[in-house]
């Protein structure tokens, strides 16, 4: 009878194991989805590189993710997108809706360390959702953008510490795409 038991009670506790079989195959699932996601941010790459040679933007591939840098920049305390920025965020919000309509865009607003830190926290945010506003109303679905806003974070800064004249470089608007989907992005939270 206790042998019995015991034999029960091994045998209930292997309905819990997996076959290597099924393992392997969900194991060579991960890997392949894996791989097609690098394909696609390898092309994503690619074709941002294309489309901003043009434009005074770096492009950076990251795991998962591109980063098209200083896509924007910003006059001093001001939100308003420059007219010289919006034909390079109209090819980008070309190439994602055309060619990678399942990405999510985080549009990171920044700014110069002139003011405080809530303050920049503010202004980065404004500056974000004027190019989120741009992209949407360029054709990238809405649940497709979010907005969040780095301020001057030093970290951040691509000249550290300038302000006023000399920190125009810091007074940008980055994009990352990532290539895990959309999903739906409910709101444009700050970072």
């Amino acid at each position: 009878m206790l042998a019995t038991g015991i034999l029960v009670v091994s045998l209930a506790g292997c309905s819990q194991y997996v076959k290597k079989d099924e393992l392997n195959t969900a194991i060579q699932q991960l890997q392949q989805k894996q791989q097609d996601q690098q394909q696609q941010i390898d092309a994503i790459r690619q074709q941002m590189q294309s489309q901003f040679s043009k434009y005074d933007t770096q492009i950076t591939a990251m795991q998962g993710r591109v980063s098209v840098d200083t896509v924007a920049h910003f006059a001093f305390n001001s939100a308003d997108l420059n007219d010289q920025d919006k034909p390079a965020l109209q090819n980008f919000a070309e190439t994602i809706s055309k060619y990678h309509p399942n990405v999510l865009i985080t549009v990171e607003g920044f700014a110069d360390p002139a003011g405080s830190h809530s303050y920049n926290k503010h202004l980065g945010m404004k500056r974000a959702q004027a190019v989120r506003d741009f992209l949407v109303s360029s054709g990238i679905n809405a649940d497709q953008v979010r907005a969040v806003s780095y301020g001057a974070d030093s970290n951040r800064q691509v000249v550290k510490g300038a302000s006023h004249e000399r920190g125009a470089d810091n007074r940008r608007v980055s994009l990352t795409v990532d290539s895990s989907g959309a999903g739906a992005v409910a709101s444009t939270p700050a970072a």
